[in-house]
């Protein structure tokens, strides 16, 4: 198997912890790193390295990431063997879950239109430019390309999936050196209390945690005195202190654990000492946000719901309701 010359790819961002007195923090990363890649590396990297490694050199590469797809320019056009390359490597990536973007003309039309959530967040969030924001659970990075669009000085996404590490390094690979990094570690990998950060998202994440409350704290210790706090998940109808629990599955998903109604969600917020705690979205999600693509062939949210009746999943729970929380630290 290749190996992934992680000290390369991560290095920029532990000097800069080191410079900016994280030290800790890097010695963390770096420990956790070398188990990942270097004591027990997945059975798929050198799979996932070599399609990344085939991704044709464009020079001159420009991106634009204000809009809904992540997009990559090229001053030239690409040649027929380029562009075979380029679709050939970024296959090599699939499924891709969360985008879309755009490479050089290639469009990567992903299971969800994350695109959407963000319309839907960005009104609501303090202005980015210039904060240290940290992305929880950010899947291919597709938001963090985006806070980076809104000015953002630095962007940290953590999620433990490589696949979406690569994913992530396939855009990187043209936008090149840029304060924006996407570590391969879980939210309990993160040293207790960093503080280190204005802005933290948490998307799609908490209904997945087994103690929500310990999530938020989590969230909480994270984020500098004044931070905002971004969460969205999985929400029911119901009156406060009411929260489903699924009795096995959720929309087919084994590891879906809480769902609350806005008020419990409001509570939870409050007992864990955030401030000024306000819902800000409540959307349903669609077949047109999620589903089956060409570049994620697998089943997607019209096989999770009750063919009967699409207002419920196939379990007979309402199906899913996403509310957006923005709050305070103090």
């Amino acid at each position: 198997m290749t190996h992934f010359d992680w000290q390369s790819c991560f290095g920029p961002l532990l000097a800069e912890l080191e410079s900016t007195g994280e030290s800790h923090w890097a010695e963390a990363i770096k420990s956790q790193l070398t188990r990942r890649f270097d004591d027990n590396p997945h059975g798929d990297l050198g799979r996932w390295q070599s399609a990344l490694e085939s991704l044709p050199e464009i020079p001159d590469a420009t991106s634009e990431l204000n809009t809904s797809a992540v997009t990559l320019h090229s001053p030239t056009n690409l040649d027929a063997s380029q562009q075979q390359a380029l679709e050939n490597g970024l296959r090599g990536l699939m499924p891709w879950r969360k985008g879309p973007f755009d490479f050089f003309g290639t469009y990567i039309d992903s299971e969800w239109r994350s695109d959407w959530k963000w319309d839907r967040v960005s009104p609501y969030i303090a202005d980015l430019s210039k904060r240290r924001i940290l992305d929880v659970g950010c899947g291919s990075g597709y938001h963090c390309w985006r806070m980076l669009g809104e000015g953002a000085g630095r962007v940290i996404g953590i999620d433990p999936g490589l696949l979406f590490m690569f994913q992530f390094l396939s855009v990187k690979r043209y936008v090149g050196a840029a304060p924006i990094d996407l570590l391969p570690i879980r939210m309990e990998d993160l040293p207790q209390g960093l503080e280190s950060f204005d802005t933290t998202f948490s998307m799609g994440v908490l209904y997945h945690r087994r103690s929500p409350l310990d999530h938020l704290l989590e969230l909480k210790g994270t984020l500098r005195r004044g931070g905002q706090l971004v969460l969205e998940t999985l929400v029911v109808d119901g009156p406060e202190g009411y929260s489903l629990t699924p009795e096995d599955r959720y929309g087919q998903m084994r590891n879906v654990w809480f769902l609350p109604s806005c008020d419990t969600l409001l509570r939870w917020l409050d007992r864990t000492g955030f401030r000024n705690a306000r819902v800000v979205d409540v959307s349903e999600t669609t077949t047109d946000e999620q589903r089956s693509t060409d570049w994620m062939r697998f089943n997607s949210l019209q096989d999770f719901l009750d063919p009967e009746d699409p207002t419920k999943t196939i379990e007979g729970y309402p199906g899913p309701k996403r509310a957006t929380i923005v709050a305070e630290k103090p």
